[in-house]
C-alpha cells in the first residue's frame, strides 16, 4: 500500500517532470519496463508499449534528443508545439502507469501532465541559470540534466514496479 501511494504521489509526476525535460525519455523508460515485464501491461489497452518495435522507436527517438538538445539549432523546449507534445506525453504516460497500477487514469493523466508543466519551465529556468552562474556551456548543462532526466524516470519507474 505505502509503495503504491509512493507510485502515485512521486513517481507519476516524477515521470511527468522527466518528459518536460526530455520528451522521450520517460516513454522510453516505461517501455523498457513494459517490454521486460517488470510493467503489467498485457491484456490492457497499453499493450502496445511492451512491443519490440515500440520500444526501439521510442529509444530512437531518446537518444536522438539527447544529441539534439546540444545542438545550437534546437528550439527551447519553452515553445507552444513543444510544451503541447510534452504534455499530451506526459498525460499519456500518467494514463499507462495509472493503469498498470489498477488505478483512476484521469488521475494519472493529471499528474503526469503536471509534473510535465514542473519540467518543462522549472528545467528551463534552472538551466538557464546554471549557464549563466556556472560560467559553462549549455551543452554541459544539457549533458547533466540528460544524465538526471534518465536516472528520475529509472527511479520512478523503480517505484511503480517494486
Amino acid at each position: 500500500m505505502a509503495m503504491e501511494v509512493i507510485a502515485w504521489l512521486i513517481a507519476l509526476p516524477l515521470l511527468g517532470t522527466v518528459t518536460g525535460l526530455r520528451t522521450f525519455t520517460a516513454m522510453a523508460v516505461l517501455c523498457w519496463y513494459a517490454r521486460l515485464g517488470y510493467l503489467p501491461v498485457q491484456g490492457d489497452w497499453p499493450f502496445w508499449t511492451a512491443k519490440l518495435s515500440v520500444t526501439l522507436l521510442f529509444t530512437i527517438l531518446a537518444a536522438g534528443e539527447l544529441v539534439a538538445d546540444k545542438q545550437p539549432w534546437m528550439p527551447d523546449r519553452i515553445r507552444f508545439g513543444s510544451v503541447l507534445t510534452k504534455l499530451a506525453l506526459g498525460g499519456l504516460i500518467g494514463a499507462i502507469v495509472a493503469n498498470s497500477l489498477n488505478g483512476a487514469e484521469i488521475e494519472g493523466i493529471i499528474l503526469g501532465m503536471l509534473g510535465v508543466l514542473v519540467g518543462t519551465y522549472g528545467g528551463f529556468l534552472v538551466r538557464r541559470e546554471i549557464v549563466r552562474k556556472g560560467q559553462c556551456k549549455d551543452w554541459q548543462a544539457a549533458a547533466i540534466e540528460d544524465i538526471v532526466a534518465i536516472g528520475c524516470a529509472i527511479f520512478a519507474m523503480g517505484a511503480v514496479t517494486a
